[in-house]
Protein backbone atom coordinates (compact mmCIF):
# COMPACT_ATOMS: atom_id res chain seq x y z
CA UNK A 1 0.00 0.00 0.00
CA UNK A 2 1.59 3.52 -0.61
CA UNK A 3 1.39 6.67 1.09
CA UNK A 4 -1.30 8.43 -1.49
CA UNK A 5 -3.51 5.19 -0.01
CA UNK A 6 -2.51 5.58 2.93
CA UNK A 7 -3.69 9.64 3.15
CA UNK A 8 -6.69 9.14 1.17
CA UNK A 9 -7.86 5.95 3.75
CA UNK A 10 -7.21 8.49 6.50
CA UNK A 11 -8.87 11.16 5.54
CA UNK A 12 -12.30 9.00 4.94
CA UNK A 13 -11.85 7.75 8.06
CA UNK A 14 -11.43 10.88 9.49
CA UNK A 15 -14.48 12.00 7.75
CA UNK A 16 -16.77 9.23 8.65
CA UNK A 17 -15.76 9.24 12.30
CA UNK A 18 -16.78 12.57 12.50
CA UNK A 19 -19.70 11.91 10.94
CA UNK A 20 -21.29 9.18 13.13
CA UNK A 21 -20.13 11.02 16.35
CA UNK A 22 -21.90 14.08 15.42
CA UNK A 23 -24.88 11.88 14.84
CA UNK A 24 -24.28 9.92 17.88
CA UNK A 25 -23.98 13.59 19.84
CA UNK A 26 -27.23 14.77 18.60
CA UNK A 27 -29.13 11.37 19.60
CA UNK A 28 -27.97 11.62 23.01
CA UNK A 29 -30.53 15.01 23.53
CA UNK A 30 -33.09 14.54 25.36
CA UNK A 31 -36.64 13.55 24.14
CA UNK A 32 -37.83 16.83 24.68
CA UNK A 33 -35.58 18.69 22.45
CA UNK A 34 -36.91 17.30 19.06
CA UNK A 35 -36.50 20.71 17.55
CA UNK A 36 -33.13 20.95 18.50
CA UNK A 37 -32.45 17.86 16.56
CA UNK A 38 -33.31 18.90 13.28
CA UNK A 39 -31.52 22.19 13.44
CA UNK A 40 -28.37 20.40 14.49
CA UNK A 41 -28.82 18.10 11.99
CA UNK A 42 -28.99 20.36 9.15
CA UNK A 43 -26.75 22.81 10.61
CA UNK A 44 -23.63 20.20 11.39
CA UNK A 45 -24.33 17.39 9.74
CA UNK A 46 -26.02 18.58 6.46
CA UNK A 47 -22.89 19.90 5.40
CA UNK A 48 -20.93 16.95 5.60
CA UNK A 49 -22.30 15.83 2.72
CA UNK A 50 -21.37 18.06 0.06
CA UNK A 51 -18.01 16.36 -0.13
CA UNK A 52 -18.86 13.22 0.64
CA UNK A 53 -18.89 12.42 -3.34
CA UNK A 54 -15.41 13.57 -3.89
CA UNK A 55 -13.98 12.06 -1.11
CA UNK A 56 -15.29 8.68 -2.13
CA UNK A 57 -14.11 9.06 -5.87
CA UNK A 58 -10.55 10.33 -4.26
CA UNK A 59 -10.73 13.80 -6.15
CA UNK A 60 -8.02 15.90 -4.99
CA UNK A 61 -9.72 19.32 -5.37
CA UNK A 62 -12.58 17.81 -2.95
CA UNK A 63 -10.16 16.73 -0.73
CA UNK A 64 -8.03 19.96 -1.14
CA UNK A 65 -11.25 22.74 -0.54
CA UNK A 66 -13.09 19.79 2.22
CA UNK A 67 -9.68 20.38 4.32
CA UNK A 68 -10.49 23.66 5.12
CA UNK A 69 -13.68 22.64 6.02
CA UNK A 70 -12.51 20.40 8.61
CA UNK A 71 -10.58 23.23 10.39
CA UNK A 72 -14.81 24.20 10.98
CA UNK A 73 -15.48 21.74 12.72
CA UNK A 74 -12.10 21.69 14.77
CA UNK A 75 -13.42 24.82 16.33
CA UNK A 76 -16.68 23.25 17.04
CA UNK A 77 -14.86 19.96 18.88
CA UNK A 78 -13.21 22.27 20.79
CA UNK A 79 -16.11 24.01 21.85
CA UNK A 80 -17.84 20.84 22.55
CA UNK A 81 -15.13 19.85 24.48
CA UNK A 82 -14.92 22.98 26.69
CA UNK A 83 -18.75 21.95 27.45
CA UNK A 84 -19.83 20.90 30.91
CA UNK A 85 -19.60 16.68 30.43
CA UNK A 86 -18.73 16.50 26.88
CA UNK A 87 -14.97 16.42 26.99
CA UNK A 88 -14.66 12.91 25.93
CA UNK A 89 -16.94 13.41 22.89
CA UNK A 90 -14.77 16.81 21.87
CA UNK A 91 -11.79 14.99 22.24
CA UNK A 92 -13.03 13.03 20.00
CA UNK A 93 -14.35 14.95 17.80
CA UNK A 94 -11.31 16.67 17.75
CA UNK A 95 -9.25 14.02 16.30
CA UNK A 96 -11.31 12.81 14.03
CA UNK A 97 -11.51 16.47 12.39
CA UNK A 98 -7.37 16.01 12.77
CA UNK A 99 -7.60 12.95 10.73
CA UNK A 100 -10.10 14.06 8.11
CA UNK A 101 -7.41 17.28 7.92
CA UNK A 102 -4.28 15.97 7.70
CA UNK A 103 -5.35 12.85 5.28
CA UNK A 104 -7.14 15.56 2.85
CA UNK A 105 -3.66 17.60 2.85
CA UNK A 106 -1.25 14.68 2.74
CA UNK A 107 -3.73 13.36 -0.56
CA UNK A 108 -3.67 16.39 -1.98
CA UNK A 109 0.16 16.94 -1.81
CA UNK A 110 1.20 13.58 -2.97
CA UNK A 111 -1.48 13.14 -5.31
CA UNK A 112 -1.84 16.40 -7.28
CA UNK A 113 -0.15 16.46 -10.65
CA UNK A 114 3.45 18.15 -10.12
CA UNK A 115 3.58 21.49 -11.80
Amino acid sequence: MNKTTLAYLLSLAGYFALFFLLLFSIAQLPENHRPARLVQLLVLVGPLLFPLRGLLHGRPYTHAWSGFMALVYLVIAVAVAAGEGTLLLGISEATATIAWFTGSLLYVRWKAPKT
